[in-house]
């Protein structure tokens, strides 16, 4: 192990040295803001550092009682894996499988989206330089096709993915024929909670940068906003003015605020959708594509979302937000759980007591109490429902493709 580990080490100081260079590939290549990529190498560069520091103790032995006599579980790797990962996040989300693999002992296969193409390759590199053997992590540019070939090859032990609906039921369906784990994370459809005593000004701050960020293009983003009567008002405006703050622009230019989608299929398709929710009875109060050259789209809100609307149980990929209005604490559970999905969430409030009962009712994931859903790498980070199951980064991500093999010593 002590091996595997210095590679993690120098496979995060290669991240923060190149992480400028590496930064700039990610925004010219997916469109993100020039601060939030080199923030996601910051995150990278963490979470190696994190797993080769920590494996040691999360791989230990874990002894148990039995009259029997002695008995322990060991933690072995399971063989190779499968990761098919998005452009979203073209880095973190290769560090967070690729980093507990390395630490296990897993060789890893990575199958990334392919309008990262130059991320992927930029990624496999300091992995090797890092001192990774041959096969350690191999990037594949392969197509969904020969995903399914490879998942069904006997050499496969494992998969994860994260990605769509679509593509997490074809990937899970494929595993579970051969027999094989998987782990996914899919879509999200997070409730940002604000209560009637909440600060509401920062709250209107914090949810206008967890819709935006990364161009609204974030399975955790804060997607719908339920209010509390009281105060509808007053965060509705305040949170307005935020969105109709930004700047539009170049991503590499530091004066940009919000950069455009992926692409023009992610436009058309963000679109679509809002033109669907407008003819259902929703109210459009602001926002539309962007009338300018690139795959820009304004900061968007809606309101008057009906259950019969699409918009209701449908996740929109982009920089728009559902408003809510809703009475009391009961209510509002409620209305977070009528969902498809169980992703993460956000509750603002003063009686901390009084949303650390509300998190424990609302069924997703993860829940932060007064900031944004966010990422950390000694935080376990999971699902429920539609957007998967399975856990990443923490003591309970790596743990994920083991074979956790019990040893009885009769006494």
């Amino acid at each position: 192990m002590a091996n595997r580990l210095r590679v993690l080490a120098k496979l995060a100081d290669l991240l923060t040295e190149r992480s400028e260079a590496l930064a700039e590939a990610i925004s010219v290549e997916m469109g993100k803001l020039i601060q939030q990529s080199r923030n996601e190498l910051k995150i990278c560069a963490g979470i190696a550092r994190y797993y080769a520091e920590k494996a040691p103790e999360f791989l230990k032995p874990v002894p148990y009682q039995t009259k029997l006599g002695e008995a322990w579980v060991e933690h072995h790797p399971i063989g190779v894996l499968v990761a098919v990962e998005p452009w979203n996040f073209p880095f973190y989300q290769l560090v967070r499988v690729v980093a507990p693999a390395i630490a296990v002992g897993n060789p890893i296969l990575l199958k990334q989206a392919e309008i990262v193409p130059h991320c992927a390759e930029l990624f496999e590199a300091p992995v090797r330089e890092a001192g990774a053997p041959d096969g350690a992590c191999t990037n594949l540019y392969i197509s969904n096709a020969q995903v399914s070939d490879l998942i069904g090859d006997d050499r496969i032990q494992g998969v994860a993915l994260t990605g769509s609906e679509r593509a997490g039921s074809a990937v899970a369906s494929r595993a579970s024929e051969k027999l094989k784990k998987s782990t996914l994370e899919l879509g999200g459809n997070d409730v940002f909670i604000v209560l009637d005593d909440a600060d509401v000004e920062k709250a209107a701050e914090v949810g206008a940068r967890a819709r935006l960020a990364n161009a609204g293009h974030v399975c955790t983003a804060a997607k719908r906003f339920l209010l509390q009567e009281s105060i509808a008002d007053r965060f509705l405006a305040a949170f307005s003015a935020r969105m109709k703050g930004v700047i539009l622009g170049n991503p590499l230019d530091p004066s940009t605020t919000l950069g455009p989608l992926s692409s023009k299929g992610a436009r058309d398709r963000l679109e679509s959708q809002v033109e669907a929710v407008v003819a259902k009875s929703a109210t459009l109060l602001f926002g539309k594509a962007a009338n300018r050259q690139g795959y820009f789209y304004e900061p968007t809100i809606l309101t008057g979302i009906a259950r019969d609307n699409p918009a209701f149980y449908e996740e929109l990929f982009g920089p728009v937000a559902q408003i809510y209005v809703v009475g009391s604490d009961d209510e509002i559970v409620e209305l977070a759980n009528d969902s498809h999905f169980g992703l993460g969430g956000s509750i603002f409030a003063g009686d901390i007591e009084r949303a650390k009962s509300l998190a424990s009712r609302i069924e997703t994931g993860m829940v932060y109490i007064n900031t944004a859903t966010g990422s950390m790498p000694e935080l376990p980070f999971g699902d429920i429902k539609n957007s998967g199951f399975g856990q990443q980064l923490g003591d309970l991500g790596i743990k994920e493709f083991v074979n956790r093999k019990l040893i009885v010593v009769a006494g």
